[in-house]
């Protein structure tokens, strides 16, 4: 598996898009609505193949029957970095490999993207929320070569929690990343980007 993108989430999608554009000084672009979860983003092509999400539960959608990816249900308070994504090219293979808890395989769609998340039943991740999501896309082109070319950079992704060591673990095997660090520390995600402004911090 290989970062795929970040997600803020809000309690509107207007907060979390205006965290994430206030944090690195570059308007969002229009994302669009999700069918089976209901909610809806606003997004920013990063370099490198990677990408930057604000979601937020669509407030104009019914209730999708079940808990929502990103564990959005229990969403509240200010908007924040909450998750990270990684791709994968065999999300059956990858779930043998992992250990319970990361999810069923969903299968999902908007416009002409196509692709399958693997969802945990209660819309919650592993390790509070801090192990990975994961994507497998099956669509020829990937979402961040359809986005505008923002000049921002992932340089680092710090990843905290009080038993980093069971989750660094956990990936040792699926995921090689420089830029990725699981420390031990209070729950949370620090996201650190070079921009055309300068160095900016995403966070909680």
């Amino acid at each position: 598996m290989v970062p795929d993108h970040l997600a803020v989430s809000g309690e509107t999608l207007e907060e979390a898009t205006a965290f994430a554009e206030d944090a690195l000084g570059i308007r969002m672009q229009p994302g669009g609505e999700h069918d089976v979860f209901f909610t809806h983003n606003t997004l920013l092509g990063l370099c490198d193949g990677l990408y930057l999400e604000a979601i937020a539960i669509n407030p104009a959608a019914p209730s999708p029957g079940r808990p929502r990816w990103f564990d959005l249900d229990t969403f509240s308070g200010p908007a924040r970095l909450t998750n990270w994504i990684c791709r994968t090219d065999d999300m059956v293979a990858e779930l043998k490999d992992l250990p319970a808890g990361m999810g069923d395989i969903v299968h999902l769609s908007r416009g002409d993207l196509r692709w399958m998340m693997a969802v945990p039943e209660s819309g919650r991740l592993p390790f509070d929320n801090c192990a990975p999501a994961l994507i497998q896309w099956q669509t020829a082109r990937h979402p961040a070569q359809r986005l505008t070319p923002s000049g921002v950079r992932l340089r680092r992704l710090t990843v905290m929690h009080p038993q980093a060591d069971d989750l660094r673990l956990m990936l040792q095997n699926s995921l090689a990343d420089d830029r990725i660090a699981i420390e031990t520390g209070a729950q949370g995600l620090l996201a650190e980007f070079d921009t055309p402004a300068g160095a900016r911090v995403l966070g909680q």
